[in-house]
């Protein structure tokens, strides 16, 4: 397609959301000063849930704060429903809490978020603590923040009696931070809730106020074996011995460092093991070697991982990896690849622009600033990503922290609020926006 006949028809999509700048309506004001009102009870309930450990493992912890969560989500109208996992996915469920009042006029929601975190029992991040407009946390931004706002916005569309007409899901998976296998199973009831749903909108950490996020790279990994003759290394080069396995190794990721790079693409070789003799655990991503420097190396493996940006993009780099791998080997060397693809990518459709610009219209008339679209080189993968392919999408519309994934994890509630009232407006308006 060209570049003009694209340019015409993102015009188009836009165009069909009616996102003129205008003033607040008195509904609008009504829900801001709702969530004012509100405010000081949201981070209570945030507090009260980022002090119960749900570390993805931790089953029984992760299904309390779906608990909790159920139980705000009926006060303000939603029939709340959780959904426990097969014992073979070994993860704990997921809380889906849906509203529809009939006559559905405007577009069905689907918001998105997760209750569990990457700290498990035996982390020693386990409790909130507020300094100034500052909260730490384990999920105070990732994301246990983010799902307060979805629940603090639609309870001021509750209280201010919008919400009628209306269908919204929202999705609270318990295993984002390590999704359960397989994938068809742990993520199932999400992209059957997608295909009930017009747009989906996802509440990860905001990448700053002026930002929010149209394309996610996929995320997934890969193993590399090599094998070669183990043999005394004087007589490494010869014809019988050949190259042994970990010069073979070198040249395949040598290989993939020089023909492999491109835009939104990386992989990353993060561990290797090689020697005369080796044992790895890959679920544990731990490894040990035996070899000595006058031998020359039979084994090697290499975990790394692997994102795109496209479903196209992980086709075209797996199927380059795979013929690095297996042409040109070193000699009496072997090699073999594997990946394990689990998160896709969210492409950057015009229908995601879309939606941002609804979001940028809402920015505006509260004095917040443009919103434009985030570098998806800069963001990670997402659950929002499972569903892209069925429906438009938006990111990125949670907390403003910094540390996620580590014992610093922080939020600022300087602009708690703000978020809060854009994602309220953002709903309000796509809700009432015809189908």
């Amino acid at each position: 397609m060209k570049i003009s006949k694209i340019i015409f028809f993102l015009i188009i999509v836009i165009l069909s959301f009616d996102v003129q700048s205008q003033e607040l309506s008195k509904n609008e004001k009504k829900v801001i000063d709702i969530i004012d009102k509100n405010n000081d009870d949201a981070i209570d309930l945030l507090e009260k849930i980022v002090n119960i450990n749900s570390g993805t493992l931790n089953s029984s912890g992760v299904k309390k704060v779906g608990d909790i969560l159920a139980s705000e989500f009926e006060s303000i109208g939603f029939k709340a429903n959780w959904i426990s996992m097969p014992e073979e996915v070994n993860r704990a469920g997921h809380l889906f809490c849906e509203i529809n009042t009939g006559n559905v006029k405007g577009k069905k929601l689907l918001l998105i978020g997760h209750l569990d975190t990457v700290f498990e029992e035996d982390s020693p991040f386990q409790e909130f603590k507020r300094e100034g407009n500052t909260v730490y946390g384990p999920g105070v931004d990732d994301m246990k923040g983010g799902n307060i706002i979805i629940y603090a916005a639609l309870k001021s569309l509750y209280e201010a009696g919008l919400l009628k007409n209306t269908q919204i899901i929202v999705a609270f998976s318990g295993d984002e931070e390590s999704v359960g296998d397989p994938v068809s199973i742990s993520r199932r009831d999400l992209i059957e809730a997608s295909k009930r749903s017009d747009i989906a909108l996802g509440f990860e950490g905001s990448s700053g106020l002026n930002y929010a996020t149209v394309a996610r790279r996929s995320s997934g990994s890969w193993v590399l074996k090599t094998s070669g003759v183990g043999a005394h290394s004087s007589g490494i080069f010869t014809e019988k011995v050949g190259a042994g396995a970990i010069f073979e190794m070198s040249r395949i990721l040598s290989s993939f460092y020089n023909e492999l790079q491109e835009k939104n693409l990386t992989f990353n070789p993060s561990m290797v093991v090689g020697g005369t003799s080796l044992s790895f655990e890959e679920k544990q991503s731990k490894g040990f070697a035996y070899g000595k420097s006058n031998i020359v190396p039979q084994e090697t493996i290499v975990q790394g991982d692997i994102r795109c940006l496209s479903n196209e993009q992980i086709e075209a780099t797996v199927n380059k990896m795979k013929e690095i791998v297996s042409s040109n080997n070193l000699p009496q060397t072997k090699a073999s690849i594997s990946f394990d693809l689990k998160y896709p990518s969210m492409k950057p459709t015009p229908g995601n622009y879309a939606v941002l610009s609804v979001l940028d219209g809402v920015s505006k008339d509260l004095n917040q600033g443009v919103v434009a679209a985030y570098d998806p080189g800069k963001r990670g993968a997402g659950d929002i990503s499972f569903v892209a392919d069925n429906l438009d999408c938006l990111d990125g519309l949670g907390t403003m922290g910094s540390g996620s994934h580590t014992t610093n994890e922080n939020m600022d509630l300087t602009y708690f609020k703000d978020l809060t009232k854009r994602a309220a407006l953002l709903i309000y308006r796509l809700i009432n926006t015809k189908s």
